[in-house]
């Protein structure tokens, strides 16, 4: 079923990578995903094959707003955690290198980063500063001659545990200028622990960082990362994100459902042809089909250069909010089924749960839509 003939808007050839990036990622990736899921584990092998589809470097590949907007959708309609690696991946790691980095740290970075042969972690939030990030950074970066000093803690930090480098915004503590430093995770002073036991996107490896006196050369800093306002501009891009995965995992619940009703057995028939269920799918069906249109929207809006932060905002909101919906509808419909990963249902639930959360919550991308309608801000 291809809601609004997306297909159709794209050119032959992105149509068929699109296709062939389906038929891959139902094959090999959306089951095989399960176990490490359950395990909270980090799937190496599948994120290799990933890579062999070309997906560590689709932020610089050329392809159009709409087609990355696209793939990201069917990575998450296969998995949302391995979604969110490739994700943040190309968002803000290849992204910020590419955008903000030196000629010296593109050329050392990007190869390896494009392949997944190398893995940065945007570090930002901190153990007491989420929401309020942008005016709460306590790490320092105090500039010791041909050196900055590192001491800080970052949580909630994806890929924390395996990445060879963190992108760490800091704030000189003499000036309060905020800037972005590489910071290798084999220095010593530096260290990452498994944040364990999270009900959702478990194969992501989120952690705490910590930095006591980690010494870096002062050519580690982001040349373009001059003020938070540079972090800001790749979170609106980040959060107009979220709302493809929010998509994808809508189109997930559809398959899965739709699948599941046809198979499921109850009364001597088919439960799809039970009015309730039948009203649950066509509900499931119109959110997916609202959100995608939305965000075809918002890639035509980032072809032009046009993207404000409300637009992301309103995209990240209200695609998650109804991301939130329909997964209730679909868990609910597969009864008891439906809270064991053996049917997906339930592995889908729990990680629109964080997408909901993450980059940015709900609640404080819902007041920057409602700052921009009403001139009134009701936050600091």
């Amino acid at each position: 079923m291809d809601l609004l003939g997306v297909a159709h808007q794209l050119h032959e050839a992105d149509r068929t990578r699109l296709e062939q990036v389906r038929e891959f990622l139902q094959a090999r990736i959306r089951r095989q995903s399960i176990e490490f899921w359950n395990r909270e584990e980090f799937p190496a092998g599948l994120v290799r094959e990933l890579a062999d589809a070309g997906l560590a470097g689709v932020q610089l590949d050329g392809s159009s707003h709409l087609l990355r907007g696209l793939l990201h959708a069917e990575i998450s309609r296969a998995d949302v955690s391995l979604s969110s690696i490739v994700g943040i991946h190309n968002e803000l790691i290849v992204g910020m290198i590419d955008a903000l980095g030196s000629a010296e740290q593109r050329e050392s970075w990007l190869p390896k980063l494009t392949m997944f042969q190398a893995f940065g972690a945007f570090a930002l939030t901190e153990p007491d500063h989420g929401s309020d990030i942008a005016g709460g950074i306590h790490t320092t970066a105090t500039r010791e001659g041909d050196e900055y000093v590192i001491n800080g803690a970052k949580r909630w930090i994806g890929m924390g545990t395996i990445a060879d480098f963190a992108l760490v915004w800091a704030k000189c503590p003499e000036s309060g200028a905020v800037g972005a430093f590489l910071v290798e995770s084999d220095r010593p002073g530096y260290s990452a622990t498994k944040i364990e036991n999270k009900i959702g996107l478990r194969i992501m490896q989120n952690a705490d960082i910590s930095m006591e006196n980690v010494r870096i050369p002062v050519e580690n800093k982001l040349p373009g990362a001059v003020n938070f306002a540079s972090a800001n501009a790749l979170l609106m891009q980040s959060r107009a994100w979220v709302g493809w995965q929010a998509v994808g995992a809508m189109l997930a619940t559809l398959d899965i459902c739709t699948a599941y009703a046809k198979d499921r057995q109850q009364f001597g028939q088919p439960i799809a042809s039970f009015q309730l269920v039948q009203q649950s799918l066509a509900e499931i069906a119109g959110n997916a089909t609202a959100c995608l249109s939305m965000m075809m929207d918002i890639a035509r809006k980032q072809e032009r250069g046009e993207l404000e932060m409300v637009d992301a905002a309103l995209a990240k909101s209200t695609a998650t909010r109804l991301a939130r919906q329909t997964v209730s509808l679909g868990r609910a419909l597969l009864g008891g089924n439906g809270v064991v990963t053996d049917h997906e249902m339930a592995k889908f639930f729990c990680d629109v749960e964080i997408l909901h959360t993450y980059e940015g919550t709900y609640e404080i991308n819902s007041l920057i839509v409602g700052r921009a309608l009403t001139g009134v801000s009701a936050f600091v």
